[in-house]
Parts: structure tokens; sequence; C-alpha cells
């Protein structure tokens, strides 16, 4: 039997509502102890509907015994919280972008190795069963040898202004909210060892924040390249895209195939076209499975702290060849 362990969710953000309390609701190994919102509104909804225990403060709730912590939080406020929640011996995951520069993450994935707790990034994507088909067809090399990745995120305007991705104060922004994710998705198919080569970023005059950009990535040791998009103003497209020596392979939903949707992958080669309909996963119940795996030390801590700080490090690099 699964020891279950106590974690707290930290925020109470859309993706928390729609798609992470529910998984953790229906795993056996973990316990909700508590979900902390300063909005009082939330308390009959958490405490009603969900039975789940309401705390009007962040640091209440990492006083209830918690193994570990989900954070949720506006993109600012992560590297003081994981800080926090790490000096306290709580294992974290957090939703990305885990910190908003390459200072911050190195901190923190110094002090969870000190510590020895599991840090880990909420790129539920990774964990998908269409990722791993698409890297069983380029192992078995149905595409031949990579030669360049593409992939794009974007998103219509949020019709709701006071949305905290246009708030330049709380981490907003089309790179810290969509642009991570294509970087995240270069770095599994060109390995860590790369570097963004050139990259713009737009903000308009009427905004505070990059609002759409795009990047050109490079390999240290290779020559397979990757070019990115992301943005917030533009038609939903999200899609990777790999070009290899004999064919390519591209999916339609790289990154959102939520629970209950089939994502669809082409397959294209010289001789044949073939589109699928993969079967549905869940994600986010699979990166909570990974997540109490790595606290019961069944997994490599240290490869999510240099992946996280990796991550870093591009979203750094993009930024300054951006020179916005």
């Amino acid at each position: 039997m699964c020891k279950k362990l106590r974690i707290g969710v930290l925020g109470n953000a859309d993706i928390a509502r729609r798609m992470v309390i529910p998984a953790l609701t229906r795993l056996d190994f973990f316990e909700i102890a508590g979900i902390a919102s300063l909005s009082e509104q939330n308390k009959k909804r958490i405490e009603q509907e969900l039975q789940i225990p309401f705390f009007s403060n962040y640091e209440t709730l990492l006083e209830a015994s918690l193994d570990a912590i989900y954070i949720p939080l506006p993109n600012s406020l992560h590297f003081e919280w994981i800080k926090t929640s790490l000096d306290n011996g709580i294992h974290v995951l957090a939703e990305k972008p885990m910190s908003c520069n390459l200072s911050e993450a190195t901190e923190i994935n110094d002090l969870a190795r000190k510590n020895n707790l599991v840090l880990l990034e909420n790129f539920q994507f990774r964990f998908h069963s269409q990722v791993q088909f698409i890297k069983q067809q380029i192992e078995k090399g149905v595409i031949g040898e990579i030669r360049n990745v593409r992939a794009a995120f974007g998103v219509p305007p949020f019709t709701d202004r006071n949305n905290i991705r246009y708030n330049k104060e709380l981490g907003g922004g089309a790179l810290l909210d969509l642009g991570v994710y294509p970087l995240k998705i270069s770095q599994m198919f060109l390995t860590s060892n790369i570097f963004v080569d050139s990259a713009a970023l737009a903000i308009p005059e009427n905004e505070n924040v990059d609002i759409w950009g795009s990047a050109f990535l490079k390999q240290n040791d290779g020559q397979v390249t990757s070019q990115i998009a992301f943005g917030f103003d533009q038609s939903y497209f999200n899609s990777l895209d790999l070009w290899g020596s004999r064919g390519q392979i591209t999916a339609e939903r790289i990154f959102t195939a939520g629970p209950g949707v089939k994502p669809k992958v082409t397959i294209r080669t010289k001789d044949n076209i073939e589109q699928l309909s993969l079967a549905s996963d869940n994600h986010f119940s699979k990166i909570l499975k990974y997540f109490y795996d790595l606290i019961n030390e069944e997994g490599s801590r240290e490869s999510e702290y240099m992946q996280n700080i990796n991550q870093a490090r591009l979203v750094d690099e993009l930024r300054d060849k951006s020179r916005v």
C-alpha cells in the first residue's frame, strides 16, 4: 500500500481548480491537507463543495505538517514561496515558470539540493503518452535523423484586461506564460546543450509586457536547430513539428492534450502520409505520480534540478537576445 503524503495547495489559480486539484483527489497516495487563498470568497467553495480545509494565509498552511506543496501562484511570487517551503522541509511542485530569472532558479535549486528535497516544475506535457509515442517513432528511425524542430504556442487575447498575464509586476508576459513550453520541448529533442542564437519579443505601446515573440535555438555540439514562436494575440496554435532526413512528425496538441482529448499526430514519409488519433491520457495524474516517486527517491532529483536551471538559463538568454 502506498504511503499517503500530505500535500497543500498554495493559491487558487485556474489550472489548480480545473486540473491539478481534481487529479489530486483521485489519487490515493496524496491527502490534500488544505488550500490557501487570500480571497475569502473562495472559502465556501473549498470547504463545502470540495470538502478541503481552507487557509486564509499561506504561512499557516505551510505550518500544517505538510510533506509536499503545489504552488500555482502568480509567477513573481514563485521564488519567495518555493524558498519558504524548502526552508520548512517541504517538497515542491511549482507551476511554470518556477522563477522569473536564472539567478532565482539557481538559488532555489541549490537550496533544494542542500535540503535533499524535490523541486519539480509543472510541465505536465512531458508525461503524456503522445510524447512517448513520438519519441518511439524517432528511436525506430521512422523519420530518420532530426534536422529541425519547430514548436509554437499561441492563444487569442484574454478578454479580462486585469488578467495577471498582462501584469509586469506579477511576472506576466507571453514568454513566461507560453514561450517556456516550446523552450522546454526543444531541450527534449535537441538535448539541454543548446543556446538561444537570436530572439524577438514584442511589447506594443499600450502594454507593459511582451505580447508575442520568437527565437532560434542551436546546439553547442551539433547541427540540429529549433524555431519557436508564442503569443497572446494569435489565433490558437499549439504544435510540434519534427523534420527529419526521411520524413516529418507533426503533433497538433502537444502541450494541452488534457484528459479526454485524443491528440492527432501526422507522420509523413516519402511513400506515405499517416494520420493517427492517439489515446487520451491524463498527464496531470502522471506528473503527480512522478512527483510522488521522486519524494520516495524513485527517480533522479538531480536531473530535475539541472533541468530547472537550464530552462531558466534559456529564458534569460531569449530575453537578453531580444533586447527589450
